[in-house]
């Protein structure tokens, strides 16, 4: 293979505002790959950035966090991937010697850094990561999909905060990307029931399509009436919150079965005000989930491997690489319908 030396990276060099650096194509040591970037997806979080509305993240910045690709060159010491394999890149940089990191739980590391927020992202024509950060994808996954594992493995992971979810009934707050892969997650996961809420028809119908056992719009109808009506006097197992407002996380609280989980899975954007007082009188559990660990990846290939899981149906544009600032654009148009734009870094194989 004849290697570039120079490769086109993605550089946000302030809120809403994109340009392209020409940079030399970054070399792999003995235990890293150099993957070439197929596939970047845009989430929220990113969106946030663009904004400047992000509290952890300074410009300029290099994004990218959801990615396939293909191993361009392999270090030498690398044992378990080989040139040609597609893959997918796991983000997050912790230290290992945290009480966290060193207890399995890195996803928590107390000097955590994701590559795209805190550290250089993805979106180039070539990046270099270090072995245990990439995960194999199967050959008949499509590059689309696999940019869309990490977000599942967000959801895969959030599932399993509550242990008991074989034969459950649960609730979704919020119908976005991630509330629907959520509800995937927790069908494919053994869920018997699941109901969906949202403000927005179409991402709905969406959830319906996909699994939603109940679908509810809190604009027209009460959620603790739908709630009843769809699960009884005992209400649901386990609540999820996916929307990230004061509005879906008091709807859970003053709802929820006296006992019962909820479970935090959207980022708040700023202090949120709830009722601790019904929190604590119902003795609820207020859980929380914090990105994935290694394990949530696998799992989130194989459901996709087996059907279990659909993703090409959140897939809502494809952009070119150039045209990154244009994704944004077209999100901030057309946020009601949209679910996951995919930049299209290399289109030359699907």
């Amino acid at each position: 293979m004849v290697m570039k030396e120079t490769m086109v990276q993605q550089i946000m060099t302030e809120p809403h505002k994109i340009s392209f650096g020409e940079v030399p194509v970054p070399e792999a040591g003995p235990d890293q790959v150099l993957v070439k970037i197929k596939k970047i997806g845009i989430c929220g979080s990113d969106i946030h950035v663009f904004h400047g509305t992000h509290p952890y993240t300074s410009y300029p910045v290099t994004q990218g966090h959801e990615v396939s690709g293909r191993i361009a060159a392999v270090g030498k010491s690398v044992k378990n991937l080989r040139i040609g394999q597609k893959v997918t890149i796991e983000p997050q940089v912790f230290c290992g010697r945290c009480y966290p990191c060193l207890h399995g739980k890195y996803n928590l590391c107390e000097n955590l850094k994701v590559m795209g927020f805190q550290t250089t992202g993805t979106a180039s024509e070539y990046f270099v990561a270090d072995e245990s950060k990439v995960t194999p994808l199967p050959d008949e996954m499509t590059y689309d999909e696999g940019a869309m594992i990490e977000p599942l493995a967000v959801t895969i992971h959030a599932a399993k905060r509550y242990p008991e979810l074989k034969g459950a009934k649960a609730v979704v707050l919020g119908c976005g990307p991630i509330g629907i892969l959520l509800l995937q997650s927790l069908k494919a996961m053994g869920a018997a029931e699941v109901l969906v809420t949202d403000i927005s028809d179409t991402r709905l119908e969406l959830a319906g399509s996909l699994g939603a056992d109940y679908t509810v719009n809190t604009m027209k109808e009460d959620y603790k009436e739908a709630l009843l009506a769809a699960f009884g006097p005992d209400k649901a197992d386990v609540v999820y919150e996916c929307a990230g407002s004061d509005i879906t996380m008091d709807q859970a609280i003053q709802n929820a079965r006296k006992g019962s989980t909820i479970i935090l899975v959207a980022v708040f954007g700023k202090t949120a005000h709830v009722d601790l007082a019904k929190l604590n009188d119902s003795e609820l559990d207020l859980n929380t989930s914090m990105m994935y660990r290694h394990e949530d990846y696998v799992d989130a290939i194989r459901y996709v491997q087996e059907g279990r899981i659909r993703l090409k149906p959140l897939m809502s544009a494809h952009y070119a690489f150039a045209d990154y600032q244009k994704a944004y654009e077209y999100i901030d148009a057309n946020r009601e319908t949209t679910m996951k734009v995919l930049i299209d870094v290399d289109p030359s194989e699907e």
